[in-house]
């Protein structure tokens, strides 16, 4: 997990994650129109995962 990858995180999650898939995408986008938080929350779960 990279500073830049936080920093972007923090500022607008799904572009943080965009290269994790479609899915994951959709999900935060999700959970950002929720609430910013919950979508930074979930962009920093995804980015914080194992590596496949």
């Amino acid at each position: 997990m990279s500073l830049i990858r936080v920093i972007l995180a923090i500022i607008f999650p799904p572009l943080a994650i965009i290269d994790k898939g479609c899915g994951s995408v959709l999900i935060i986008l999700l959970l950002t129109l929720c609430g910013w938080v919950p979508g930074v929350i979930g962009a920093l779960v995804i980015l914080n995962g194992k590596k496949q």
